[in-house]
């Protein structure tokens, strides 16, 4: 048995800051020095094993077990998703299809704002609900790309879109997760982080379009924004609090997007965005509707062009349902203990309990039930439907293996460098910085969270890591657990657009590889600014009446 150590240089601060030098070196390469994604993971990896051999003192047997254990995950069930997302993307831009999709989108709505809200907020949300794990961006993204977004555009606005709808994401899997480390009641962080995200959940879509067109061209659509937030923050309360996590961001993404449908039926703004930047052209709705190119699609053709995304959303939103969940996994789930590694790593106070479990190493390979699986059944469903040959669909899928061949290198380094910091007590000794905040820990603590979907790529990790150390923080500063608990799963959402793992999501689907570096400066300051907003959020709930009402 090896337990972990926090303070191995006998020095917090000096702790603290050779444990985030691995997280150092990888923003750091993205972000100012422009060096590729897959190379700055790998840098970043590197630091990682190195800090955690030298510094904490891991076996480092133990430590290569644990990041090849990481990049196991990243390609299944992460780089699994992204395969196949893309792979059926390839399939219907192939035939046409895609391009008599973006003309039906466009006449809904040919202001770019509004197809922006309509894609990026409401129908990614449906994804994230359904699958997550970077099924949202892919998808969105990819459709972005089709409407004629430039890719920075479409990578960057699909990351800060996919943030409110995160913790209840896949059927509700991060907050399992944290229930799972916690042991609070499940309803009961359902509850709580349903009394804090709505509140984003009709924040983001304004800063969504304010990111794009600015504040001034955001206030001439804002009857639409406020009805796609509050189409969806009013059923996330409500499910959350009177049903449970599961059901959460599917209900409300499809109230979302039919109450914007119907209110563009009625509705139109004073001026229509054209183009794609904020330079763009703006017109009358009457100039814009003389100039439109009407598209010529059939009613047929265009229910055809969404028929494959149709049977997407329906086979992920089957494969994610717990009874369909399970059976496959009985069909399908060899368990692969890493031997060296399974049950031989320990947390120890204040990070967890005296006596705490060893940690789990355990590779489940569920490749039945990974949501790429189902989405991969659907591309082959899809193509049936196309009439796209068996040959022809084997050939597409070996051009994006080559495409996002890379993106598979990269998305791997990352989980593994992730489960390094992990396993090795790197992310503890973070964390422990933030607990020392004291009567400011409501803040910081809701910023641990954010720190740790930077890191992981994921709220369900981020929980698993966090958790235990939020709940034991908050009793020793007679904060509600409860609270802390919560405020680390909605922190975290805000911490999504930056994961090194959805950036390469979204420059995999964009087709706009080794510029992960561009995307990453362009959603920084949105991130950090948000997950601030939720930790003053989270800190008002703690002290300040009424807000503390809110608490259960």
């Amino acid at each position: 048995m090896w337990q972990q150590v926090y303070d191995p240089a006998g020095s917090r601060v000096l702790s603290t800051l050779l444990a985030a030098l691995p997280v150092i070196v990888l923003l750091g390469a993205l972000g100012f020095f422009k060096i590729k994604a897959h190379v700055a993971a790998l840098l970043g990896l590197g630091a990682a094993l190195a800090i955690a051999i030298l510094v904490f003192h891991m076996p480092p047997g133990m430590a290569g077990k644990t990041a090849l254990l990481g990049a196991m995950y990243g390609l299944l069930p992460i780089g699994w998703i992204v395969i196949n997302v893309i792979f059926l993307y390839k399939l219907t831009e192939s035939t046409g299809r895609f391009r008599i999709l973006q003309d039906s989108v466009a006449g809904i709505t040919n202001d770019r704002r509004l197809q922006l809200l309509l894609i990026a907020f409401c129908f990614g949300a449906f994804f994230e609900g359904t699958s997550g794990f970077g099924a949202p961006v892919a998808v969105t993204g990819a459709m972005l790309i089709g409407l004629g977004f430039s890719p920075l555009a479409a990578s960057a606005l699909s990351l800060i879109a996919n943030t409110a709808p995160v913790a209840f994401g896949a059927l509700g899997t991060p907050i399992l997760g944290l229930q799972s480390v916690t042991g609070l009641d499940l309803n009961q962080l359902s509850i709580m982080i349903g009394r804090q995200l709505p509140f984003f959940s009709v924040i983001v879509p304004f800063w969504l379009i304010w990111a794009f067109a600015g504040f001034k061209r955001t206030l001439e659509i804002w009857p639409a924004v406020l009805v796609a937030g509050a189409g969806f923050a009013v059923p996330q309360y409500l499910v959350s609090n009177f049903h449970g996590p599961t059901l959460v961001d599917v209900v409300a993404s499809l109230v979302s997007m039919a109450a914007l449908v119907a209110l563009l039926k009625i509705w139109h703004p004073k001026t229509i965005m054209l183009g794609t930047t904020r330079d763009s052209e703006f017109v009358s709705p009457q100039d814009a509707e003389r100039r439109m190119v009407r598209h010529t699609h059939t009613t047929a053709e265009v229910v055809a062009a969404w028929t494959p995304w149709v049977i997407l959303g329906v086979t992920a939103f089957v494969w994610g349902l717990p009874p369909v969940k399970a059976w496959l996994n009985h069909l399908s789930n060899p368990q692969l203990a890493i031997a060296g590694l399974h049950n031989l790593v320990q947390r120890v106070p204040p990070v967890a309990p005296a006596n705490a479990k060893p940690e789990t190493a355990v590779f489940a390979f569920s490749w039945l039930s990974a949501s790429g699986s189902g989405i991969l059944l659907a591309a082959f469903l899809a193509a049936g439907v196309m009439r796209i040959g068996f040959s022809r669909a084997l050939q597409t899928y070996g051009l994006t293996l080559y495409a996002v061949r890379f993106s598979l290198l990269t998305i791997a380094a990352m989980l593994a460098l992730g489960y390094t910091t992990r396993y090795s007590g790197l992310d503890a000794t973070m964390g422990m910085a933030f607990a020392r905040s004291g009567a400011f820990y409501p803040f910081f603590g809701t910023l641990l969270g954010w720190l740790g979907v930077a890191v992981t790529g994921s709220d369900t990790s981020s929980n698993i890591l966090f958790g235990s150390l939020q709940r034991i923080t908050a009793q020793q500063l007679h904060l509600n657990p409860l609270l802390m608990a919560a405020a680390n799963s909605s922190g975290g959402v805000m911490g999504k657009m930056i994961d090194a793992q959805s950036i390469v999501v979204a420059s995999t689907a964009t087709n706009w590889f080794g510029h992960e570096g561009e995307i990453l400066r362009y959603v920084f300051f949105h991130s950090l600014a948000l997950g601030c907003l939720v930790g003053i959020l989270v800190t008002l709930q703690a002290y300040v009446p009424p807000f503390t009402s809110l608490v259960p």
